[in-house]
């Protein structure tokens, strides 16, 4: 049996592990790179296999790192099954969507207004290219086994983090391989606590936050000090957000807080398209998350929810106090971009910062302190106030993560640490193998070894 770590090795995003294992092909996760231009680039090179050799994707969640280069592996080849749970399906469908029509809009507006540096800027795929992935999604049901082959099979498990997001056990060789995928916490506001492995051979965990433990923060008190504070100084709150959970999670804090009469009558605003088709999927699969219909219904009501970009154009000079929640959650692309031209060069601004910020993005430059920052090819000076709560995050921390490993009947015969830059993947290595004794590794991204 072979494994190879095509991405997600070393960094956080594009996650891809090949597992081989005779003559059968299956890739874990498909996602896309974000962050740094390197690793950008690496995005528009072609897999150091041919697509059309793979003959599975199992995805363990939605998100972009995640499933975002599945258009691409199907217009190289690939006519394989891909496997995940129903919200999975219908979360990457909707990401898929969003991201290739941020791409398309983003090379034309580059030409249009010629600040790419290539002679014409394409996008990494279009919406056609995304659409033709759909068709060769499989749904699973958690908990139940998968025969993928006459000798190999699967079984998806609940993983937190987000909607339908699963860790994965295959089964093949005699072997018991385990993906976390991305590990939620035990204590999530929306979500259900991680399932938590009880036997593996091999276990391939996520080490977003390898060496963080998130504070123990009054997550709604800071929201209410913030936007109190900023609408008293007659400013706009912006809250960065991906649109799948993070922007769920917002607006339930903010309803509550609503409903405590501790926040002031000013506009809600969701300004997600995505995020607001992310509701309907949370009204269908209500046994993945503890909100009930009744709360859905009513915690929605309280926004104003922007599907059309001329409403985003309104809203944007519209000089008033309020709170606007916009994709993306890294500040990569999307709407929020629109709102940061204006309002970043305003002191009397706040923008909340309520995820992972990969290295390179401007989400994380934001949090380095940068005095100005780039969008479409031009500089603004930074005079926004810049806050982050680290207590919303939907990835567990070291703790979460130690104790994910915390019911196993066996001792694993190597744990691989992955999706995790370098530092926080080789401090949670440690912190493993002083708590528990596993022998336990980093893996480089291109690593081929044999199991």
């Amino acid at each position: 049996m072979k494994i190879r770590f095509l991405g997600g090795a070393g960094t956080v995003t594009g996650s891809k592990t090949l597992v081989e294992s005779n003559g059968v092909r299956i890739l874990i996760d498909c996602g896309q790179f974000q962050g740094i231009k390197p690793l950008r680039e690496l995005n528009w090179e072609p897999l150091p296999i041919l697509p059309k050799t793979i003959d599975f994707v199992l995805l363990t969640h939605g998100h972009l790192d995640h499933c975002g280069w599945l258009p691409r592996l199907v217009n190289q080849g690939f006519e394989g099954k891909i496997y995940c749970t129903s919200p999975t399906k219908d979360i990457a469908k909707l990401i898929l969507l969003d991201s290739a029509k941020i791409q398309e809009e983003e090379a034309n507006k580059a030409n249009e207004e010629h600040f790419s540096k290539h002679e014409k800027a394409e996008p990494l795929y279009n919406v056609q290219q995304a659409e033709e992935v759909f068709p060769l999604f499989r749904v699973v049901k958690p908990n139940e086994e998968v025969q993928l082959d006459a000798e190999i099979s699967a079984i998806f498990t609940n993983a937190g983090h987000i909607l339908g997001a699963s860790s994965i056990e295959l089964n093949l060789e005699g072997e018991k391989l385990v993906f976390s995928g991305d590990i939620g916490r035990d204590d999530d506001v929306l979500m259900y606590p991680p399932v938590k492995p009880k036997k593996a051979d091999y276990i391939f965990l996520e080490s977003t936050y390898g060496n963080r433990i998130h504070p123990e923060e009054d997550v709604k008190l800071l929201l209410e000090t913030f936007i109190n504070n900023t609408v008293q100084n007659g400013g706009t709150i912006i809250i960065p957000s991906f649109a799948v959970e993070r922007a769920q999670t917002i607006m339930y804090l903010l309803w509550q807080l609503k409903k405590e009469d501790k926040l002031p009558d000013i506009p809600y605003v969701i300004d997600t398209p995505m995020g607001i088709s992310v509701l309907d999927v949370f009204m269908n699969n209500r046994n993945w998350h503890k909100l009930s219909e009744t709360e859905c219904t009513e915690m929605c009501q309280m926004f104003t929810m922007i599907s059309e970009y001329q409403e985003t154009i309104d809203t944007i000079y519209n000089k008033n106090p309020k709170v606007i929640i916009a994709a993306s959650g890294m500040i990569t692309g999307g709407r929020v971009l629109s709102y940061l031209e204006r309002y970043i060069g305003l002191p009397e601004t706040t923008v909340i910062i309520v995820g992972y910020q990969a290295e390179g993005t401007r989400g994380r430059k934001l949090l380095e302190g940068a005095g100005e920052i780039k969008i479409y090819g031009k500089y603004y000076s930074v005079m926004a106030q810049i806050q982050e709560i680290e207590g919303l995050s939907a990835h567990g921390d070291q703790n979460d993560l130690l104790q994910w490993l915390s019911v196993l009947e066996n001792k694993p015969k190597k744990v691989f640490l992955v999706h995790g830059e370098n530092q926080p993947a080789d401090e949670l290595r440690i912190k493993i193998q002083e708590k528990y004794g596993f022998d336990c590794s980093v893996p480089m991204m291109g690593q081929e070894l044999e199991i």
